[in-house]
């Protein structure tokens, strides 16, 4: 019998209780906006919404953005333990995402976040709202729009199992260990795409060689952005076949498949254009602001998206993508405005090295190359990052989802 079953055995025989997080909360509330321009090298510890999605996992100890308290005229502020939830978001499966912090500062919380303090183990309660049943409660009646909302009343009712906190630390030593293990093989993965990315580098630098440096626009046949039908006419939407994708589509890869459609309808009376496929389509709002990707199906999008069709006489809209690509710094010191924008020119004025077709062709494909051994989910480190990732998702919801009958917790025998 393995310790954790052990501890159930002792601690709770007849079951795990289940509470609403408004049980267990010493206190729930909502942060206070810090936007981009107020962040600073140095200052407060603070967390904006968008790093909830993009850079925190299931705990952190450390802020990575700092602010000066003259920014927050009514400062709200977390500490060791408080679990922050983002109630603002792009899709309705992420909306109120959630992580723990862990660290030993005390910080400042920003606006679209709320925290939640508890006298719970904090990891595990990071743990059990990060399983597939918490996600279902936290989009439950959300309804798909461009920007997905929840609120403090809705993470009040968010029911979670509470075991007793022997049991819940060793849960939490289990998961670590799991999560330990992905981080090795991720860190593994992270150096070698930085490698990668320096060779990507070298190999688009074509300084003293005569090769002519022109603007992105000179080898761009056509551009357009799309646009979002309006949400509230289902005749754009209910089954609705034609692809329709979005900036969280857009992240460095092919676009093969998408999760939302829209109908003939939206296409004759919107502004929503068809593109064909190998358009690079670079995202241009927003956190997704700078990434590239490259269609392999025909489709539309919506206005956040720049849609590049390459004058193939002049360039191949591989070789364009990788140069894209890798422009993504100087495309990220682009941004304008409070969220963080590009648009048309910005992008289109791009400074790109254009060698001979028969070069583009050569070096498309050793870059194809490396962003496989980089990206490719079916080969090398990435698939073992995948199998893990898998592995540790299937034990997490088995430690933390306890079965219907009898209230009985789905133990790791191997732990």
């Amino acid at each position: 019998m393995s310790r954790l079953a052990e501890l159930i055995q002792e601690l709770c025989p007849n079951g795990v209780e289940y509470k609403k997080l408004g049980e267990i909360a010493v206190d729930v509330f909502r942060g206070a906006g810090i936007k981009r321009d107020e962040v600073t090298e140095e200052g407060i510890p603070c967390v904006r919404y968008g790093e909830i999605y993009t850079t925190y996992g299931v705990w952190f100890d450390k802020c990575i953005s700092h602010t000066v308290l003259e920014n927050v005229p009514s400062p709200k502020y977390f500490e060791y333990g408080d679990i922050l939830f983002a109630i603002t978001g792009e899709s309705i499966e992420d909306i109120a995402k959630s992580c723990a912090y862990v660290g030993h500062e005390k910080c400042l919380a920003g606006g679209d976040i709320v925290v939640l303090k508890h006298n719970q183990n904090p990891k595990y309660m990071a743990y059990v709202l990060s399983t597939t049943d918490a996600q279902m409660q936290k989009s439950k009646g959300k309804v798909k729009s461009k920007v997905v909302h929840s609120s403090v009343p809705a993470i009040k009712k968010i029911v979670v199992p509470i075991p007793p906190l022997e049991v819940q630390s060793e849960i939490v030593r289990i998961l670590d260990n799991f999560t330990k293990l992905t981080a090795e093989l991720t860190a593994e993965l992270t150096a070698r795409q930085k490698q990668y990315n320096y060779y990507r580098n070298k190999l688009l630098t074509f300084d003293n060689t005569g090769i002519p440096i022109v603007q992105l626009r000179t080898v761009v046949k056509k551009s357009c952005s799309g646009s979002t039908p309006t949400k509230g006419n289902i005749d754009y939407y209910n089954n609705g076949t034609i692809p329709w994708i979005r900036t969280q589509d857009v992240r460095f890869n092919e676009i093969t498949e998408v999760d939302s459609f829209i109908t003939e309808k939206a296409v004759a009376e919107t502004a929503v254009k068809w593109i064909p496929e190998n358009c690079v389509i670079v995202a241009i709002s927003g956190a997704t602001a700078g990434r590239c990707a490259i269609n392999k199906i025909k489709a539309t999008t919506n206005q956040h998206c720049l849609n590049l069709e390459i004058d193939e006489t002049k360039a191949l809209y591989r070789y364009i993508y990788y140069c894209i690509y890798n422009k993504y710094d100087e495309l990220i010191s682009r941004k304008q405005g409070a969220r963080g924008d590009l648009n048309s020119s910005l992008v289109l004025s791009l400074e790109i090295p254009v060698p001979p077709l028969d070069v583009q062709k050569r070096l498309a494909y050793v870059l194809d190359n490396f962003d496989a051994i980089c990206s490719d989910l079916k080969i090398g480190l990435p698939a073992e990052v995948e199998a893990r990732q898998k592995q540790y998702e299937f034990y997490r919801d088995a430690l933390l989802t306890y079965a219907a009958t009898g209230n009985t917790i789905l133990t790791d025998r191997r732990a």
